[in-house]
């Protein structure tokens, strides 16, 4: 293909302004990765370069006046990941996902899957038992898995929601920790309380507690106990061991939901000991209605630095092999 010339027309002039970006840094970085000059005239945006990489820079345009009127801007994640997919020809792939809805915040913000692995992690959850959802921090492994809990909950799916994680720093020997057990807990659980404060708000939240139908509490405590129609969500599960791990799976009772979250590359526990996320991949690959969900670094909805740390890590840990 040889060179073209293309003007866009933007219906609501706020979409352009919020495509270009604050001092149009955003035009930078989309003429950047599809090498492709752009510039204003009158209103209209005119694209010019490759024909094919005009072309590919039009549908991201489009993906992105979708996002605009879904979420009402454009963040840095949205950007790049409307990038990637249009350059892997995954043009319509965001449109997808600003349709799946999972639940509603607190104050009112939809909560959807930005990337595909999260969508196929939504997914997954609906369609199987138990789910084991791997992969690095920031990717909304933990968040996802709470907002599905609370849905099901609203809906009555389930009784109750209960949230777990091993408190590697005290060893799951919290005895010798000053003031009583939620005073002894709440540093380890905080994570899993400021996602169920913004999905649920602090009252709500609050009343649900006091019930007993959420219930947030170190791995420790699960041990001897069977849960029915629950909901029961293992985060930071690459500090269990493999003991741990079998205790906590067979703790579900009938019209219960297993979520397993971790992230194998932050392991705190001894080096002797082996993660029981590792090794559950391999006990359990071939069973029905048990799914294994990979996450990556595409799948980052944090600050857009994340990724790039983790890239440099990825690097780092290959050369030093």
């Amino acid at each position: 293909m040889g060179e073209k010339i293309l003007e866009v027309e933007f219906e609501k002039i706020e979409d352009m302004r919020e495509i270009f970006g604050y001092l149009d840094e955003n035009i930078s970085t989309i003429k950047e990765a599809f090498d492709v000059n752009m510039k204003l005239s009158d209103g209209r945006l005119e694209i010019s370069g490759n024909a094919a990489n005009v072309n590919l820079t039009k549908k991201l345009l489009d993906n992105l006046v979708t996002v605009i009127s879904e979420n009402g801007k454009i963040d840095k994640q949205s950007l790049n990941y409307s990038i990637d997919m249009v350059l892997k020809g995954n043009a319509d792939v965001l449109k997808d996902l600003l349709n799946e809805t999972i639940s509603v915040s607190f104050e009112g913000k939809p909560i959807k899957p930005k990337t595909l692995g999260q969508k196929r992690y939504i997914n997954s959850m609906r369609d199987n038992d138990i789910v084991f959802c791997i992969g690095p921090a920031g990717t909304g492994k933990t968040y996802l898995a709470i907002a599905m809990a609370v849905k099901k909950l609203k809906n009555k799916e389930i009784s109750r929601v209960v949230l777990t994680r091993p408190a590697v720093e005290a060893g799951e020997n919290l005895g010798f920790l000053p003031g009583d057990l939620q005073e002894k807990v709440d540093p380890y659980l905080r994570p899993i309380y400021d996602a169920l404060y913004d999905i649920l708000g602090f009252e709500s939240f609050t009343r649900y507690l006091e019930k007993g139908i959420i219930e947030v509490a170190p791995l420790a405590y699960m041990r001897g106990r069977t849960l029915d129609s629950s909901f029961i969500i293992l985060d930071e599960a690459q500090n269990t061991s493999k003991e741990q791990m079998k205790m906590f799976l067979t703790r579900m009772g009938f019209g219960s939901k297993a979520v397993i979250t971790g992230d194998i590359t932050q392991i705190d526990i001894p080096r002797k000991k082996e993660s029981g996320l590792i090794s559950i991949q391999e006990i359990l690959k071939d069973i029905k209605s048990i799914d294994f969900i990979h996450l990556n670094k595409y799948d980052v909805v944090r600050h857009p630095l994340i990724q790039k740390i983790i890239e440099a890590y990825e690097r780092y840990e290959t050369e030093g092999d």
